[in-house]
C-alpha cells in the first residue's frame, strides 16, 4: 500500500531519538518544549511521531506556562479505531507551538457520549470535538434504498442527524465541533455512470460530502477534509482494508501523520496561527536562470515553453494566495534594479510590483533580509513562509530563523504549487472582506511611511492623513473578523486572551460588559478592522479584559483615540476607574508601557510579572485628536 510523508519538512537529524529523550529530562522548560517543537518540524514518520508524542507527554503533562498560544481539550468521539491518530494529531500541534490533550471516547458510543455526556467528558471540559465517523457506519441501509429519489434524499437525513448532534455539542459542552468528511471507501458498482445507480454506497458518499460542506458552513463546523486527501494521496494509501477488517482503523497508520496535519491545521487556524506572508526568492525560483547574467529577455517565464509555464504556475499560485489575503514579500540576492525589471517589463509575468507589499533585493543575507520584511510589515517571523530553490538558503534561514516556515521545495518548479498547499501553511477556517484586501492595505501602508519620512512635523503629517477612526458595539455583521482579531493578535495584545464565537456573542448580550471593534481610514484607504476592546464592570470599575490592534496603525494616535471612546462608555455605566492588566508574553513586549504611557497609574493586585494599572474617569480634559471619531451603531 502507498503511503504519503509529510515531504515538505527535512529530513529529521540522525540523533534525533537521543535529543527527544534529553528533552524529557531537561529541567528548563522553555528550552525542552524548544527541542521538541524543533524536532516536530522534521519528516517522522508514523513511528518516529508516536516515540516523540511520548516524549513530549513525559515531560509536558501539563500545558506548558511559557506559551503565547492557547492550550486545547480535544474530545474524540468516532465509530471506528482512532487511538493510533492521536499522537500525530498531539505532534501536528506541536509544529504549531500548540499543547494538545485528549479524551478519547468508547468505541462507537459518539451519540450516547454527546445525547447524555458522560462526567468524565464534562470534567474534561472540551474545547473542540472531533467527530470521526467512517463510511460503513455512515452508509448503513444504502444498499436497500430502491430508486433515485430516496437515494438522493438518504445523504440530506444523514446530515441532518449530524447536525442535531452538533448542535447538541455546541449547547451542552460549549465548544467547537469539527467533523471528519467521509472516506470514499467503496468501489463504484455500476462503473463511470455510477450516479445512476440508487443503492450505491460510492455514489451515496459523493453527495454525503456535499451535503456535509454545505451544513457546516452554516452551524460553524470545521471539517477535516479526507476526502480531497483521498483525492491527493489515493484511497490506497489512506484505507486498507485488511486493517479495517482487523482493527477496524479506517485511516491507515502510515497515513496518521497526514490525518494529525489535517486537524491541527484547523485547530491552528482558529487560533490565527495559520501563515499570513509567503516570501519569495526570484532566480530559478519565480522564473528559470539568473536575471542578472541572463537579461530580462533570456529568463525563463511563460506560456510555450513547459519550463516557463511551471515557473508561471508558481506565480500563479502565489497570487491566487493573495487575493485571498496572504501578503505576498519579495527576498533576493540581485541587484534592486535587476530585480524588478522582470515585474516591471516582462510581459509573461503574472505577479507585478503592485502585487508585493515588500519587495527586497540586495546582497545582504537572507536571513538578516527575512528579519527586515517582517519589520516593514510589522508581522512576526512565525507568519512568514519563505520559498527558495536553493538548499543552502533555506538551511541558512532555518538555522538561524527556526520560527520561519521554510519548506523543502522540489527541484522541478512544476511540483512547488502543490507541495505548499500539501504543508497546509494557508490554511483558514474563515474568509472576510478584510482579508481579501489585505496586499492592498499593506501597499497603502508603505504609502503612508513613504509619506511620513518626507514630513518634517509629526503632528501636521498625522492630519494630512485624513484620518477617520469608526467604532462600535459588537454586531453579527463583525463578529467573524473580530473572532480572528482576537485569535490571530500576539504583539500588540495585552493579555493574549483568546476567544470562541460563542464567548463573543455572550459579550454582546451582557449588559456589564462593552466589547467595541475599530476601523481606520485615510486618504491613502481602508485599514479594515484594527481594534478590538473588551470591558467588564466590577464594581465601580470597567476591567480591561482585552485591548489588541494591528500593528501597522501604530504611531497614529489611535491607541489614546481608542481610550476616550473606551472612556466613554464606562462612564455611560456607571464606571469610576478603568482598570488594565499587562500580561507578559513571550511576543507581547512592545506594550510593557501601554497603560503608564497613556496616563494609568500602577495598582496592587496583579499576579506574577502581570501588572495592574488603574485610570480615574473623572476630572480630565479630552485631548485633540488628528482624526475624526464617529459611532457607527
Amino acid at each position: 500500500m502507498k503511503s504519503a510523508s509529510l515531504h515538505w519538512l527535512p529530513i529529521p537529524p540522525q540523533d534525533w531519538r537521543q535529543r527527544a529523550s534529553a528533552a524529557t529530562t531537561d529541567s528548563d522548560p522553555i528550552r525542552a518544549w524548544s527541542e521538541l517543537r524543533a524536532l516536530s518540524l522534521t519528516n517522522l514518520d508514523h513511528a518516529g511521531i508516536t516515540r516523540l508524542a511520548h516524549s513530549l507527554t513525559k515531560r509536558f503533562p501539563e500545558a506548558p506556562s511559557h506559551l503565547s498560544t492557547r492550550p486545547v481539550r480535544l474530545a474524540v468521539l468516532g465509530s471506528s479505531t482512532t487511538s493510533h491518530l492521536l499522537p500525530s494529531i498531539k505532534v501536528a500541534a506541536l509544529r504549531r507551538g500548540i499543547w494538545i490533550t485528549f479524551l478519547e471516547g468508547d468505541y462507537g458510543q459518539y451519540v450516547t457520549d454527546l445525547e447524555t455526556p458522560s462526567d468524565a467528558l464534562r470534567a474534561f471540559a472540551p474545547d473542540a470535538v472531533l467527530l470521526a465517523l467512517d463510511a460503513r457506519h455512515l452508509t448503513q441501509g444504502v444498499p436497500d434504498l430502491p430508486d433515485i429519489a430516496s437515494a438522493d434524499n438518504g445523504p440530506a437525513h444523514a446530515v441532518a442527524h449530524l447536525h442535531m448532534l452538533w448542535q447538541v455539542a455546541q449547547d451542552r459542552l460549549g465548544c467547537r465541533v469539527i467533523q471528519q468528511t467521509v472516506l470514499p471507501v467503496f468501489p463504484p458498482l455500476f462503473g463511470g455512470n455510477e450516479h445512476r445507480m440508487p443503492g450505491s454506497r460510492h455514489r451515496f458518499i459523493t453527495r454525503l460530502n456535499s451535503e456535509l460542506r454545505n451544513r457546516a458552513e452554516s452551524a460553524g463546523v470545521d471539517l477535516v477534509a479526507v476526502d480531497d486527501g483521498a483525492v491527493r494521496y489515493g484511497i490506497e494509501a489512506w484505507h486498507n482494508p485488511m486493517l479495517w477488517h482487523r482493527a477496524k482503523q479506517e485511516v491507515s497508520p502510515s497515513m496518521a501523520p497526514i490525518y494529525g496535519e489535517y486537524v491541527a491545521r484547523v485547530l491552528a487556524a482558529r487560533q490565527g496561527l495559520s501563515s499570513k506572508c509567503l516570501v519569495f526568492d526570484l532566480d530559478n525560483t519565480l522564473w528559470g536562470g539568473v536575471v542578472g547574467d541572463d537579461g530580462v529577455e533570456r529568463i525563463v517565464i511563460g506560456n510555450g515553453d513547459a519550463e516557463g509555464e511551471a515557473f508561471l504556475a508558481v506565480q500563479h499560485y502565489g497570487l491566487e494566495q493573495a487575493r485571498r489575503g496572504i501578503i505576498l514579500a519579495v527576498c533576493s540576492k540581485n541587484d534592486e534594479a535587476n530585480a524588478l525589471e522582470p515585474f516591471d517589463r516582462h510581459p509573461e509575468m503574472a505577479i507585478r510590483r503592485k502585487d508585493v507589499a515588500c519587495f527586497l533585493a540586495n546582497w545582504d543575507d537572507k536571513a538578516a533580509n527575512i528579519r527586515e520584511i517582517a519589520r516593514r510589515l510589522n508581522i512576526g517571523l512565525d507568519s512568514l513562509v519563505f520559498v527558495d530553490d536553493n538548499p543552502f538558503e533555506r538551511n541558512l534561514v532555518r538555522t538561524a530563523l527556526p520560527m520561519v516556515a521554510t519548506p523543502e521545495v522540489p527541484e522541478d518548479p512544476a511540483l512547488v504549487p502543490q507541495c505548499l498547499a500539501d504543508a497546509g501553511y494557508f490554511e483558514g477556517v474563515a474568509l472576510t472582506a478584510d482579508d481579501l484586501g489585505r496586499t492592498e492595505q499593506y501597499r497603502q501602508n508603505a504609502e503612508r511611511e513613504a509619506a511620513a519620512s518626507d514630513a518634517t512635523d509629526v503632528e501636521s503629517y498625522l492630519k494630512s492623513l485624513d484620518m477617520v477612526l469608526e467604532w462600535g458595539r459588537f454586531d453579527a455583521t463583525n463578529l467573524t473578523r473580530i473572532v480572528q482579531l482576537i485569535n490571530k493578535t500576539n504583539q500588540f495584545n495585552l493579555t493574549t486572551k483568546r476567544y470562541t464565537e460563542d464567548e463573543v456573542c455572550a459579550i454582546m448580550a451582557d449588559v456589564g460588559a462593552v466589547g467595541l471593534h475599530f476601523r481606520l481610514k485615510d486618504r491613502f484607504g481602508d485599514n479594515g478592522l484594527i481594534a478590538v476592546v473588551i470591558g467588564k464592570m466590577q464594581g465601580d470599575e470597567l476591567a480591561i479584559d482585552t485591548w489588541l490592534m494591528s500593528c501597522r496603525v501604530l504611531k497614529r494616535r489611535v491607541e489614546e483615540a481608542t481610550l476616550d471612546v473606551l472612556a466613554g462608555e464606562a462612564r455611560r455605566l456607571g464606571a469610576r476607574f478603568l482598570v488594565g492588566e499587562y500580561r507578559p508574553t513571550p511576543k507581547n513586549g512592545m506594550v510593557k508601557d501601554h497603560y503608564p504611557h497613556l496616563g494609568f497609574d500602577a495598582d496592587s493586585g496583579g499576579e506574577g510579572e502581570t501588572t495592574r494599572w488603574s485610570f480615574y474617569l473623572h476630572g480630565r480634559d479630552r485631548p485633540d485628536f488628528p482624526m475624526k471619531i464617529v459611532e457607527t451603531n
